[in-house]
């Protein structure tokens, strides 16, 4: 009887032995979505657990999914196709040919089987922490219970049988006598042989009842500790992301405002001393030479504190020194005085994206009708020219006389146009073509801007930015935009241009990477990354900045920013470090050697600067900034109404400028006229201009203020032609399309 009950294939008996089943490997197609289809993918079974790679390859290092079969439910379709379903999620295979197929089935129902029996004979968490003396023992006396359970089953089951075949000899025998004078002791004994079967069925059903309970009860027991073990895992998790969090805060924190926490005022030697203790080490950068920077002592720092004349010994100007916080600050209240510092609070209307971006994974966001309650009540004309919010920047480069100085300046330019993104998730309204935006900031700011919407699809804007002060800026951007399920990617395409007229030092830098990430649960925040390489094509310096991705769990700075500076021979001569969102400050090396413990067997360069200088620091936001879309003060003024502008200005937009007033069902209504007339007036320009060569921009359209040129770069861009601020002094709007 014993040997029969360790035959019994329970989940429950030590020494548990299981059919044995190789580890399965093959290729399967996985449906992965709507814009990519079926993808192939390399599959392996393997203790209860179905993993899959995109490559063999990949399987030493990266697993892009693993499938527990314990819990899963196979289901095989037509075709060569089956479905598991696990924790809420389907996944839909298909193979090759139906051979290979039921191979895959087979496999994968041996592999349920067999991790079902092994559910709750193993202890899942065995590798990570101990069970405890008392679960051990509770679980052992449920084993022995269920045994001798089984053993009771056993016995049944032989009885069963036993009285069984006498009952049916009795039963023949009866027949055989059906009319003798011996049929009533046959009778009778029937009878007794009919009476033990029943009473022995009746035990075999309780036993059996028996069994269930037991099993049923523990198993609910077992089911709650398994969820409790995943809520409390769930939960250790988020605790330590938050822990992250804090500590990359608080670390933050010290750096910026060391003597807050210390609670002790330091004398001007215990200064000097921080800023050694704050020196950066940065790891290597990718495609770059990788360096280590360390605040430079002894003889230079007596140098720099005997004076302030010998630190500028390479020609630095008091530009250079300058402390912001007196211009930003004069120009922050100036700006405050003249124009408008608040816009009405945005309206708490709530709308499920995911229920709209369901259906738009891998298309172009520009081709996508959304409603105006994933905008902000600006054009991505106005974002383009709130990259000149902290204008200032070139104007101090304008005046530097060392174009590597200057260069370090237009890098913290070109990291400054990312402060004020940090909190705007928020889509910009897609300009319609011919849509313009001019910005006159000559009485403030020395500046004026003018913007064109110069293509459509795909959308394509150009900027031109004429200073007083010493400078010409002007880029032609296309945005490409994706939907990627579960992020959303912005890459801006084109080149960003800055000559200074004094020097007629001409720069050139193209944008980073924006992603906004949970677009399907969590809250939404964006991220910028990649490279800025910084050419200045006169002089051949160059500036690579490297935008590092922010992870909670790294612990480097949240939104790092690092780079170097060079001159045309390779030689670097500043370290740039910050943040996109906070600030950026330059060290000039004054020595530099090799070291060790770079990756791939490459050395690091390790330079020795002096103490860095703050180049740029982020403006605070306004008051209510969480309530009005989280503007900067110049984000608030720019569609603030003007007189005199163009009538295709962003600013006379209806749906933009309903939506800026809380009124976002007519703001809607007003964004569907719109673009039903662009989407008619594209129509009838492609009827009108059919003799044009296929692929020819917007089947012909030319805009009216840029003009298409090959520049000294060789780059194939809009430019500006001229003309716009002499008609707005004519008011002469004549040649200007009715686009709204």
């Amino acid at each position: 009887m014993n040997e029969l009950v360790k035959s019994l294939p329970s989940p429950t008996l030590p020494g548990l032995h299981l059919p044995s089943v190789d580890t399965h490997k093959g290729w399967l197609f996985k449906w992965t979505n709507y814009l990519k289809g079926y993808q192939r993918r390399w599959f392996v079974l393997s203790n209860g657990l179905l993993s899959y790679y995109r490559t063999q390859a990949e399987m030493a290092h990266t697993c892009r999914g693993t499938i527990p079969l314990a819990t899963a439910h196979i289901e095989v379709g037509d075709t060569c196709h089956l479905v598991l379903t696990s924790g809420g999620r389907s996944y839909h295979l298909k193979a090759t040919s139906e051979g290979e197929c039921q191979k895959w089935v087979s496999a994968l129902q041996q592999a349920k089987a067999n991790a079902t029996l092994l559910m709750h004979h193993s202890d899942d968490s065995g590798d990570e922490v101990p069970v405890p003396q008392e679960d051990r023992t509770l679980t052992q006396g449920v084993l022995k219970t269920l045994a001798s359970k089984l053993d009771d089953l056993s016995t049944c089951n032989e009885l069963i049988g036993k009285h069984g075949a006498a009952l049916q000899r009795s039963l023949s025998e009866l027949e055989d006598l059906r009319g003798s004078t011996d049929s009533t002791d046959k009778v009778k004994a029937v009878n007794e042989r009919a009476t033990l079967f029943r009473i022995t069925s009746n035990a075999m059903i309780n036993a059996c009842r028996d069994f269930v309970d037991v099993a049923e009860s523990h198993s609910r027991r077992w089911q709650k500790a398994l969820q409790h073990e995943r809520e409390q895992r769930h939960h250790l998790e988020e605790t330590i992301e938050q822990l992250a969090k804090q500590h990359n805060s608080l670390e933050r924190a010290w750096r910026e405002n060391p003597t807050s926490y210390t609670g002790v005022e330091r004398s001007q030697e215990g200064d000097a001393s921080d800023e050694n203790d704050e020196a950066e080490f940065f790891d290597a950068m990718e495609d770059s030479p990788a360096f280590i920077t360390v605040t430079a002592t002894g003889n230079i720092e007596h140098k720099r504190s005997g004076s302030n004349q010998s630190m500028m010994s390479g020609g630095m100007p008091n530009d250079w020194t300058h402390n912001e916080n007196d211009t930003s600050g004069a120009n922050h209240m100036q700006l405050r005085r003249t124009r408008r510092s608040r816009i009405p609070d945005k309206p708490n209307y709530s709308l499920n994206l995911w229920s709209i971006m369901k259906n738009c994974i891998g298309k172009d966001l520009s081709k996508i009708p959304m409603p105006v309650n994933f905008n902000e009540p600006l054009s991505m004309l106005q974002r383009l020219t709130e990259d000149l919010e902290y204008s200032e920047l070139l104007d101090r480069a304008a005046r530097c006389d060392s174009s590597l100085e200057q260069m370090c300046l237009v890098a913290a330019f070109s990291v400054s146009s990312y402060s004020t993104t940090v909190h705007r998730t928020a889509k910009p309204f897609n300009p319609l073509l011919g849509e313009t935006y001019e910005l006159d900031r000559l009485d403030e700011y020395g500046y004026r801007s003018i913007c064109e919407q110069v293509s459509h699809h795909p959308p394509a804007a150009a900027h031109h930015v004429t200073s007083q002060r010493g400078w010409t800026l002007w880029q032609h951007i296309t945005i490409d935009s994706k939907f990627r399920g579960k992020y959303i990617s912005v890459v801006p395409l084109g080149n960003i241009h800055l000559q200074f007229h004094s020097s007629g030092n001409h720069y050139v830098w193209s944008k980073v990477t924006s992603t906004v990430h949970n677009i399907i649960v969590g809250k939404l925040w964006i991220d910028q990354s990649g490279d800025i390489d910084i050419v200045n094509t006169t002089t051949k310096d160059t500036c690579r900045l490297k935008f590092s991705p922010y992870s909670y769990f790294s612990r480097e700075v949240p939104r790092k920013v690092t780079g170097v500076v060079e001159d045309r021979e390779g030689t670097a001569h500043y370290i740039l470090s910050g943040t996109w969102d906070d600030k950026m400050e330059s060290a000039k090396i004054v020595d530099s050697s090799q070291g060790c413990g770079g990756s791939e067997g490459k050395q690091k360069t390790v330079y020795q600067t002096l103490p860095p200088k703050l180049l740029w620091k982020k403006y605070p936001l306004p008051e209510n900034a969480e309530n009005m879309h989280f503007f900067s003060s110049l984000a608030l003024t720019l569609n603030e109404p003007e007189e005199g502008v163009a009538p295709t200005d962003s600013r006379l937009r209806p749906d933009q400028r309903l939506m800026e007033a809380g009124l976002w069902d007519e703001a809607n209504s007003q964004k569907q006229r719109l673009e039903e007339r662009q989407r008619l007036e594209r129509k009838r320009r492609a009827q009108a201009n059919q003799a044009l060569e296929e692929g020819q921009d917007i089947e012909g359209y030319q805009p009216l203020w840029f003009e298409k040129r090959t520049d000294e770069t060789g780059d194939n861009i809009f430019i500006y032609k001229g003309g716009y601020w002499e008609a707005k002094e004519r008011q002469d709007w004549s040649q200007c399309p009715q686009i709204f």
